[in-house]
C-alpha cells in the first residue's frame, strides 16, 4: 500500500504536537521540547502548504515538511509516529518521501539536517543515498546541539 501525502490540518498538527512522545534520547524530537518549534508547527499560516501528514492505509504514520532553499534545492523535515520508529519502516517511508518531493518540486538536490546522536536516522538516510555535507551547532530545546547536514542528489 502506498504512502499518501496531504496538507496537514490544524487538528492533525495539534494531535502530533501534544500526543507524539518519543522514548529516551529521542524525546529530543517531542514538539513540546522546544516552545518556538511547537509554536511554528501549530501556526497554520507558518505551515502553509508545505507541511504534510503521511498516511498509509488511512492511518497517520508521519509528518513531512518541505522548504525551497533555491531553484534547485528542497530542504525536508520529517517525523514518524513514535510507536512506529525502529521497526524497519524507515526505508520505505524515506523512498516514498523522496519520490513525493521529486514528483512535486523537481529539485536537483534534497537536503535535511539531523541531530548527530540519532545514528539510527543517519544510517537510514545514508542507506537510501544521502551523503554527509557538514556538521553545525544549532540552538534548540533550551541548549545547543550538533547536527549533520545531509544531501541527496535526485535522479
Amino acid at each position: 500500500m502506498a504512502y499518501i501525502f496531504r496538507i496537514m490540518t490544524q487538528e492533525e498538527a495539534e494531535n502530533i504536537a501534544f500526543n507524539w512522545h518519543y522514548e529516551g534520547d529521542y524525546s529530543f524530537y517531542d514538539m513540546e521540547a522546544d516552545e518556538e518549534d511547537m509554536e511554528e508547527f501549530l501556526n497554520s499560516e507558518a505551515r502553509g502548504d508545505s507541511t504534510f501528514v503521511v498516511e498509509k492505509e488511512e492511518d497517520l504514520v508521519a509528518f513531512f515538511s518541505v522548504k525551497k532553499v533555491n531553484e534547485s534545492t528542497i530542504d525536508i523535515g520529517l517525523g514518524m509516529r513514535p510507536d512506529l520508529t525502529g521497526k524497519g519502516m524507515g526505508n520505505a517511508f524515506l523512498k516514498a518521501s523522496l519520490k513525493f518531493v521529486e514528483g512535486s518540486y523537481s529539485p536537483d538536490r534534497i537536503t535535511l539536517s539531523v541531530a548527530t546522536f540519532n545514528q539510527r536516522a543517519i544510517n537510514a538516510y545514508r542507506k537510501i543515498g544521502f551523503r554527509d555535507m557538514e556538521t553545525f551547532m544549532q540552538a534548540t530545546n533550551g541548549s545547543t546541539y550538533e547536527f549533520l547536514k545531509m544531501s541527496y542528489t535526485c535522479a
